[in-house]
Parts: structure tokens; sequence; C-alpha cells
């Protein structure tokens, strides 16, 4: 047994299924040793897809998201993926090849993968010795999945890799995560008591924790409003009549009168990237109350009153367990009619039947008919992410996922691979824009000879959509930033997919159901009408974002 295999079999004890990555000289002898391991390896065509590949895996599963490359061009291509994961707290390790030691006179430029990923990675390290590799293995597993989670690197030198080596795997424990003094619950109750227009700002960290049942628990109960940020989607469901959607991104939107009439706000799980309190609490007039396992990072803006701190779903239990004797209940009705007025928003195009262009409402829209509450999204960066994170609602936890602002484009794609190879059972939808959908082009064959039969949606304005309406936003007009598209649907089908264009609202809906019953995956071509982007600046203001 070589030092490569006694990797392998770590990582088969750490519960690894998948690794994601892109083969190079300096990773063969890992690549060998995973040729005879149960664990699958997804060779993708592009390092930068195989870190959104891992970055997704982790976010679904709650497990490390593992991803593969060699040295240098490899490893440099990585990193906005793992600065991704970082911003958005996903569980990743990154594993790296390293060439041999460099000789005298050798003017192949080296790059420091240690030195590069310092400032993103939660932990970093060089496998030095072959005795080594169990316990740094173990390592980067545990600091990657630790709260808050995020991307470690393990780089692995060939001739480290090749040499012989002994040992065991050291076997993950579980860890149970430090719990809140019931004095502190007792000071939230306590202020929950005063309060009369309480509210909750539910973060990634509910959903991420699964401590969401809590939480709905404790909305019911309390008929206290929660409102989700673009991370917490589906903390509480569409449907239920506590539930106020997402936190808004627009200076005018209807939730942020919720908001500005709150008197208490408990922040569930928010971790300090996915919701500037600027936005929500820049008069200082809010009692806000920090619910995490980590302290508040505390500014002007956001000096909690008390800090909850630790496990988010014991927390939650602990205030349920004291409505039992002591009851609490709260009806606001401006919240009422605040969720009336969203919900009349979201179905405002419900019907619509335009020709030639189609609103993103109305794709927004027939998007959430066709997909079950089970089902995933995952969106792009740019104005798809947008639009879904206004209008498109969820059931569950982790059922809409958007890249951070952070993320380059090409996500969607990438992502909904990895979704669907990791719940096969659910129907994947990937939303892109035709600039982030081209950015990821070389994954469709990926998609093809994984067998993840995903469809993707591509809203085409032949344009950086997104950038044009920023700049006409900020500036009152706007680069060049058109450019020319292929037969998006002919080039579906040369990669063996099925390719359609829909130029009618109303069959959208019907093209896509048809889509997720196809025997392969379905490349849908919108036009999309980007006319709405100014339509709902002028009636909700300009977008200032969650970060």
């Amino acid at each position: 047994m070589n030092a490569a295999e006694l990797l392998v079999r770590c990582l088969e004890a750490e519960g690894v299924r998948r690794i994601y990555g892109v083969p190079g000289p300096d990773t063969a002898h890992l690549q060998l040793a995973l040729a005879d391991s149960p664990i699958g390896f997804v060779h993708c065509r592009s390092d930068q897809a195989s870190v959104v590949m891992a970055d997704v895996h982790g976010r679904v599963t709650g497990e490390a998201g593992v991803c593969l490359a060699s040295a240098g061009a490899g490893a440099s291509s990585l990193l906005g993926g793992a600065q991704t994961a970082r911003a958005d707290g996903s569980p990743l390790v990154v594993l790296t090849g390293r060439g041999g030691r460099p000789c005298h006179g050798d003017r192949e430029p080296r790059l420091e993968a240690l030195a590069l990923y310092a400032p993103i990675a939660k932990w970093c390290a060089r496998v030095a010795r072959r005795d080594e590799v169990p316990q740094l293995v173990r390592h980067a597993f545990k600091v990657a999945t630790a709260e808050r989670p995020g991307p470690t690197l393990l780089e692995l030198p060939s001739e480290v890799a090749e040499s012989e080596a002994t040992g065991e795997p050291l076997l993950p424990h579980r860890v149970r995560r430090p719990v809140p003094e019931a004095k502190t619950i007792d000071r939230v109750f306590q202020l929950l008591r005063t309060a009369e227009r309480p509210i909750v700002l539910a973060g990634q960290g509910v959903v991420r924790k699964r401590a969401a049942t809590q939480l709905r628990t404790f909305a019911q109960a309390t008929g206290i409003a929660v409102m989700a940020t673009l991370l917490g989607k589906g903390a509480v469901p569409r449907d239920a009549v506590e539930c106020l959607f997402t936190v808004p991104l627009r200076e005018k939107d209807r939730a942020r009168g919720a908001l500005a009439a709150a008197d208490l706000v408990l922040c569930v799980g928010c971790g300090a990237a996915e919701l500037n309190p600027q936005h929500w609490n820049a008069a200082h007039d809010k009692r806000v109350v920090h619910v995490d396992v980590d302290p508040a990072e505390v500014d002007e803006d956001y000096d909690p009153e008390v800090e909850v701190v630790g496990d988010v779903a014991h927390a939650l239990w602990m205030l349920n367990e004291r409505l039992s004797g002591s009851p609490l209940r709260f009806e606001v009705r401006d919240h009422r009619r605040i969720r009336d007025e969203l919900s009349a928003d979201h179905c405002e195009f419900a019907d619509d039947d335009t020709e030639g262009f189609i609103r993103p409402q109305k794709a927004v829209w027939d998007a959430r008919r066709v997909l079950g509450h089970d089902d995933i999204v995952v969106t792009d960066v740019g104005a798809t992410s947008h639009w879904f994170a206004g209008h498109y609602q969820c059931d569950e936890p982790l059922t809409a996922l958007a890249p951070a602002p952070c993320a380059a484009r090409g996500f969607a794609l990438p992502g909904a691979i990895a979704a669907k190879l990791a719940c096969p059972e659910r129907r994947v939808l990937a939303v892109a824009g035709d600039g982030g959908f081209v950015a990821s082009l070389p994954e469709l064959e990926t998609a093809r000879r994984t067998g993840a039969h995903v469809v993707v949606m591509v809203w085409e304005d032949h344009a950086h959509g997104m950038l044009a309406w920023w700049q006409e936003e900020r500036f009152g007009r706007k680069a060049d930033l058109v450019f020319a598209n292929p037969d998006f649907a002919l080039l579906a089908q040369s990669f063996d997919w099925h390719g359609v264009r829909v130029e009618r609202a109303r069959g959208l809906q019907h093209t896509l159901e048809e889509a997720f019953q196809a025997d392969r995956p379905t490349l849908v071509v919108v036009p999309i009408d980007y006319r709405e982007n100014r339509r709902l600046t002028a009636r909700y203001g300009v977008a200032r974002g969650p970060g």
C-alpha cells in the first residue's frame, strides 16, 4: 500500500461517496487508488465546475464535498469556488497534488497552494510524511464540517503519494455542539413577553443544522412572523401563515415594512455575511437577539441585547419547552396583510400569454408549479438569482440554491449535476442567464455521461443582463454589454441532450413538465423580457442586496 492508497482508505472511512475533479499528472497515484475504491470519481470538464459540484454536494447532503485538482493551474482554478464555499458556509475538502522536488535550474514556476488558500480556507496542510496521512485527512474533514462549515485544503506531493505506507484511518466520531445556558434562554423568553411586534430572521444556520423543525414549531405556537435570508429559504414552508418569505432586496419592497415596524428581531442562524443589519436597523431602534453557534460580530447596527451561543436546534427546543408552561401568542395584522400582498405579487403574471418574450415573473411562477416541495432549483449568478430570490418560495430547506455574490458565472449547471447525483429521486432545475450558461458549457457532456438528467432553463437576452440593470440603476446608462449566442437548442442536441425553445409564455409550464419526463437531460431556452427589470426598479426602488 502506498500513501495515496492509504489516503483513499481514509476517505472511505470519512464516508465519502463521490469526488469531483479533473485528472492531472501529479494526482495519478490518487486516481489509480480511486479506481480500486467504491468512491465514485466524477470526471469534470473544468476545475471550476468540479469545485461548484463539491460545494453543492456539501450543501444538500451536509457531508463534506470533495474535489480533486492538480497543482498549479488546477489548484488556482479552484480558488474562486473555494471562496464561494466559504461565503456560503459549505463544507468542502480540496485535494491537490504537487509535483516532484524542483531541480537546480528548473524554470517551471511552482505555485504555493498553501499560501494561495491561506486567506480563504479554514485550514491548509501539506502531507510531508506518509505516516501523517490518517491524522491530516481526519483533521481536514473535521474542520470543514465544524461550525461554521467551509473549505479546507490538503496537498499530497507525488513523492509522498508513491511511497510505501502503513497505518489505519482515524474513524470520525460524532461531536455534539455545546448548548446554550438555561438563564440565557430565560432572558430571551422575557424579552419576547414584553415585545409587541417581534419578527424572526432565519438564516442558513437554521437549514444547515436541521433546526427548521424546531423553528416551525415555535412559529406555529406563537404566531411570530418568520422572514428568511436567501440562504435560509425554506426554514418555514411558504404556505404557513407565519411565513413572510424572503428578506427584501429592494428598498421599497413590501416586506421591508414588516422589518421597519418590528420592535424585537430574533436573528436565528444568520451569519455575518448573510444580512447587512444596516438595511434593517440603521436607526438602532430595535432590540436584537442573536441565536447562533458563533458569537455575534458586533457593530453599531448589530449589537444584540442577548446572545444565545450554542446549537441552534437545541436553543429553539428550549424556547419551545418554555412555551408549554407559559404560552405566548402574537397577532400582527400587518404581517398578514403584507403576506397577502407579497403572494399577489408572486402570481401577478401566472396566466401571462405574451409571445416572443417571457417575463421573469412568469418563468419563476411556472418553475414553482412544476417542481415539487422537495425538488431543487439551482440558480446562477446574475438576474436569475435576483428574480428567484424574491419570487420563488420554498416548502423545505435547501431546495433553492444560489451562489454567494462573490461567485463567478457558471454555477447553475454544475451545481444542478451535483444535486441530481446526490439526490437522484428529486427533480433538479438549473436556471442560468445566457452569459452564465456559456461559462459552464462543457459540463453538458458531464451531465450526459454521468446520467444526471437535469433540466436547464436558459434566460436568453444576448447581454450581461444583470450588469446592465445595475449600471442603469447606478449611473443612468450602461456600457456595451451585448454579445451573440449560438442556437442553444441545436447545441444541446449535439451533446445528446433534448433542446427546445419556448416562444410563448403559455407553453412554458407544459414544456418544463415534458422536460422532466424525458429520457435524457433537457435544455429549455427562454427569450426573457428584461424590460421587467426597469419596471421593478420603478416600483420598488434600487436593489440593496443582502450583504
